[in-house]
C-alpha cells in the first residue's frame, strides 16, 4: 500500500480542525504510541491527534480519504495483537479526551458513553446505581471503544456473554466522514444487515466509534466463589464440561496451573489463599439470594468432588474474593515479568475439547523447547497460551515460536476450534487467520472491507 507521507499544510490542516495543542508531532510523540501489550511490535505515526467528538474525527477522515493518508485509530493501546500500531505511519486518532459519560436511561437499562470511557469506570458508574455491566475482561484499563473493536469477552462470559451481547447501539464515523448511528435503545431488530454487529469485532478497520449505546442488567445481589483444588490440570479441565451440563451455570469458569500462581505471587508479593494444588478450576455464582447461589454451587461442588477434587474452598468474605481475584487478575503481567519476551496463542476450542488442546500444549512444549504457561477460560474454551522466550537468542525463539503456533493453530482448527477468543487478530495473527477461516470466508471480509474503506485508509494492514 502507498500511503502520502504527512506534510507542513497537512500539519496546519489538522491543527485548524483539533487545536495545535492536541497534535503531537514525529519525535515529540511518546514510545507508547508506538506498541500495544505486543511489546515486540513497533511503529511511530507521523502525527498524534485527539479530537473532542465525532465532528472532528469526521472532518480528519474526509481529508485523510481525499489524500489517501493511512489513519489508525487507538484506545488505551492495551491490545495483544498490534491491532492498535501505526504500521504505516500516517496519523493515530487517539480517543482518550473522549471520555465522557453521557446518559444513564434508567427506563431502557442503557448506559450512553463516549469510546474513551475506561472499563472500570463504567462498572463503578452503573454499580453506583444498583446496576451492571456483565462484559468483564482482564484488563480494567482498556477503553470501551477497544472493548467493542475487539468484541472483548472476559471471566463472565459463561453466564452473560460477550461486548456484542450488550452494545444496543453505535455512532461511527465512516472513513470517508460519513457519520452514522447504527442500531438503538431497541430489544429487537430485524430491520436489513445488521451493520452494528459488523463494527463489533472489527478492530478499527471498518469505522471509528465515537458513541456507545450499552445494555445494562440489574445488579446480582450476591456473588460467592469456589476455589476448587485438583490433583492434575486435565482432572480440572475435564471437569468443565460436566458443569456445564448440570444447569447450575456459573458466571465465570476459569482455571490455573500453580506454575502461573507461582509468578502471581512473585510479582504481587502475596500469597495465594490455597497451595495445596497443581491445578485449580475458579468458579464465580451470582444470583439475588444466597439460597439461590447455594443451590447451584453445592450441585457444582459435589460434580467436582466426584471429579476427583481434592478440597471445595469457598470465597464468601470480600477479603478472601479480592486476594484470588487480584492474583487471577495479575496473570498476565506475571508471566510477562518472568521472562524476556513473549507472545500469546488467545485459541478458542469447543469446551468439550479444552482438555485435548492443554495437553497439547503441554507436547509443544517438550518438542520445541518452549517454556509456555496458561490459564484461561474453562467455562467458554477460550485459553490464553503464552509462550516464553526467557534466556533464548531472539532470532531461535522466533523460529521456534513460529513453529509453535503453527502446530497449535492447526489442533485448534482440528479441534473445531478459532484462531482468537477474544483478542482479535490485529497484525500479528493475521496469517493465522487466513490459513483457518479459509477462502471463502477471507474474499468476504475484503469484499466488506472494500464497501466500508475503498481506499483501504483506515488501519491498514489489519485483519486481512
Amino acid at each position: 500500500m502507498n500511503f502520502q507521507p504527512i506534510t507542513q499544510a497537512d500539519l496546519e490542516f489538522l491543527a485548524n480542525i483539533c487545536g495545535q495543542e492536541n497534535l503531537i508531532c514525529g519525535s515529540e510523540i511518546h514510545e507508547d504510541f508506538s506498541h500495544d501489550e505486543l511489546g515486540d511490535l513497533h511503529r511511530f505515526p507521523e502525527i498524534l491527534v485527539l479530537p473532542a467528538n465525532a465532528r472532528e474525527i469526521s472532518e480528519i477522515m474526509k481529508y485523510a480519504n481525499q489524500r489517501g493518508m493511512a489513519v489508525t485509530p487507538r484506545g488505551q493501546g492495551t491490545g495483544l495483537v498490534g491491532g492498535s500500531v501505526a504500521m504505516h505511519g500516517g496519523i493515530m486518532i487517539s480517543t482518550a479526551r473522549m471520555n465522557r459519560i453521557l446518559e444513564l436511561d434508567q427506563e431502557n437499562l442503557t448506559l450512553t458513553v463516549e469510546p474513551g470511557v475506561l472499563l472500570m469506570e463504567i462498572a463503578a458508574y452503573v454499580e453506583a446505581h444498583d446496576l451492571f455491566y456483565p462484559p468483564d475482561p482482564g484488563e480494567k484499563s482498556a477503553s470501551i471503544g477497544g472493548n467493542i473493536s475487539t468484541n472483548a469477552g472476559g471471566m463472565r462470559a459463561v453466564k452473560y456473554g460477550v461486548t456484542r451481547d450488550y452494545v444496543r447501539a453505535l455512532e461511527v464515523v465512516l472513513p470517508d466522514g460519513e457519520i452514522t448511528w447504527l442500531g438503538g435503545k431497541i430489544v429487537k431488530n430485524s430491520s436489513g444487515y445488521s451493520l452494528k454487529d459488523l463494527i463489533i469485532g472489527s478492530e478499527g478497520t471498518l469505522g471509528i466509534v465515537t458513541k456507545a449505546v450499552l445494555r445494562l442488567l440489574p445488579r446480582p445481589v450476591k456473588a460467592i466463589s469456589l476455589l476448587v483444588p485438583f490433583p492434575c490440570l486435565e482432572k480440572a479441565i475435564e471437569t468443565v464440561p460436566l458443569i456445564i451440563q448440570s444447569k447450575a451455570v456459573p458466571t465465570a469458569i476459569e482455571y490455573m496451573e500453580r506454575a502461573v500462581i507461582e509468578n502471581s505471587e512473585d510479582f504481587l508479593g502475596k500469597k495465594f489463599p490455597d497451595s495445596s494444588a497443581d491445578a485449580y478450576l475458579l468458579l464465580t455464582f451470582d444470583g439475588n439470594t444466597r439460597e439461590d447461589i447455594e443451590k447451584d454451587y453445592e450441585k457444582v461442588a459435589h460434580i467436582c468432588l466426584k471429579n476427583g477434587a481434592l478440597d471445595i474452598l469457598i470465597s464468601d468474605t470480600q477479603e478472601r474474593q479480592e486476594s484470588i481475584w487480584s492474583a487471577r487478575g495479575a496473570f498476565l503481567e506475571a508471566i510477562k515479568a518472568s521472562t524476556t519476551e513473549m507472545d500469546e496463542c488467545d485459541v478458542v476450542v469447543p469446551r468439550n475439547r479444552v482438555a485435548e488442546f492443554v495437553r497439547f500444549t503441554r507436547q509443544i512444549e517438550k518438542e520445541e523447547g518452549l517454556r509456555i504457561r496458561s490459564f484461561g477460560h474453562a467455562g467458554d474454551g477460550n485459553l490464553h497460551v503464552y509462550l516464553l522466550r526467557d534466556q533464548l537468542e531472539r532470532d531461535e525463539f522466533k523460529t521456534r515460536l513460529h513453529k509453535s503456533f503453527v502446530r497449535l493453530y492447526d489442533r485448534a482448527r482440528e479441534l473445531g476450534g478459532q484462531v482468537s477468543g477474544e483478542h482479535g487478530i490485529g497484525f500479528a495473527k493475521r496469517s493465522f487467520l487466513e490459513e483457518v477461516a479459509g477462502k471463502v470466508q477471507l474474499s468476504l471480509m475484503r469484499q466488506i472491507k472494500h464497501a466500508f474503506d475503498p481506499k483501504g485508509i483506515l488501519n491498514p494492514g489489519k485483519v486481512i
